[in-house]
């Protein structure tokens, strides 16, 4: 193959999508005429379905993937891309060749313009999504927060509300919805992504199979609130964090949005203690350990801070602020104690995200 394009590559590889499978995500299985695993990580579970038999093209075509409880979905090469941690297209069309042992595609090498992709969804199209979405005050978005207890609602600029959310129906018509959009950015503060809360129309969660779905690229990547220094915190959920915030209001922090995320998420180059606020299930402690380990590897103190319940938010929600402070006074840094548990400034800033990334055209 002397010369190719993103389409041919993607076909010779869904000559071979079981094999593709067995090599990538190791940690699946054959079912039927699927392959299943946790997600195109390689993480064990059985949320992601890899179509190992169809057509040539189109929908039903070998070699196709959905992740239904995030929303993401692509072919072969987004696969590649994803479970290698691939960033650029051009590395994914080189790990792509040497597995199909084809030449190193040199500069002569067409490969079109991809017009979305499709791994994670559109990181323009999140920029959209997020540019035509207003902010939370007043909106069911704001409802939906403080029925969770959620008062510290400040430097949240992170999060904005659209009334009417598209949510795709694995099977059936489309349908609006009411969301909560939050904005993931890189450490620059560029939109790769947002996630889409769908809500009900009295503030609660949607009642569809997947109220939370997810667009564009999130790995490494968060949900940020308040501008990371040298000190900030990290966990899975927005809720978690925002409980976090409601008693340490001053400490930047980072919602990475699943376990998996967390676990990889990326450093800011300021950064020299981390706190991990981890859930208490199994993902959890895992994705903890791991960005705990990946933390002290990179020169960064590392500290956890464990909820009594299954999340802070369950904490908060329960017994409320006093009681969720006085158990997280002890886990804290000494120094760090009387400098975030003061109160916000009336006026804070918003999150620093760049301008270029969310104007209307999301260009």
């Amino acid at each position: 193959m002397t010369e190719c394009n993103a389409s041919d590559l993607a076909r010779h590889l869904a000559q071979h999508t079981e094999a593709v499978c067995r090599h990538y995500l190791p940690a699946g299985r054959r079912q039927g005429r699927y392959w299943i695993v946790g997600d195109v990580r390689n993480t064990p579970g059985r949320s992601t379905f890899v179509r190992l038999v169809g057509s040539e093209r189109g929908k039903g075509a070998a070699g196709k993937w959905s992740d239904p409880a995030t929303g993401e979905y692509g072919d072969l090469l987004d696969l590649i891309g994803a479970s290698c941690g691939l960033v650029t297209f051009s590395d994914v069309v080189r790990e792509a060749c040497r597995f199909l042992s084809l030449p190193r595609p040199a500069s002569r090498v067409r490969l079109e313009r991809r017009r979305v992709p499709a791994a994670a969804g559109s990181p323009q199209a999140a920029q959209r999504l997020f540019a035509l979405s207003r902010p939370i005050d007043g909106t069911l978005a704001e409802t939906y927060l403080r029925s969770r207890d959620l008062d510290g609602l400040h430097e949240t600029a992170a999060l904005r509300f659209h009334p009417a959310c598209r949510y795709k129906h694995d099977t059936g018509p489309d349908e609006l919805w009411p969301a909560m959009i939050a904005a993931v950015t890189d450490v620059s503060g560029d939109i790769t992504g947002v996630q889409r809360t769908y809500l009900s129309s009295d503030g609660r969660k949607a009642p569809v199979d997947s109220p939370r779905r997810a667009l564009g690229y999130l790995l490494g990547h968060a949900v940020r609130f308040g501008t990371a220094a040298e000190v900030m915190a990290a966990g899975e959920g927005i809720e978690t964090m925002l409980s976090l915030r409601c008693v340490l209001p001053t400490m930047p922090m980072l919602a990475a949005l699943s376990a998996a995320h967390l676990a990889a998420v990326l450093f800011p180059p300021t950064l020299r203690r981390l706190y991990i606020a981890s859930d208490l299930d199994t993902a959890g402690r895992v994705a903890c350990d791991r960005l705990f380990e990946r933390a002290q590897q990179a020169g960064i103190e590392a500290i956890a801070l464990r909820p009594w319940r299954g999340d802070f938010n369950d904490d908060l929600f329960s017994d409320g602020p006093d009681a969720l402070l006085a158990h997280l006074r002890v886990q804290l840094a000494a120094e760090d104690v009387e400098r975030f548990t003061k109160p916000a400034a009336p006026a804070c800033p918003g999150l620093a995200v760049n301008r270029r990334c969310v104007d209307r055209s999301g260009g």
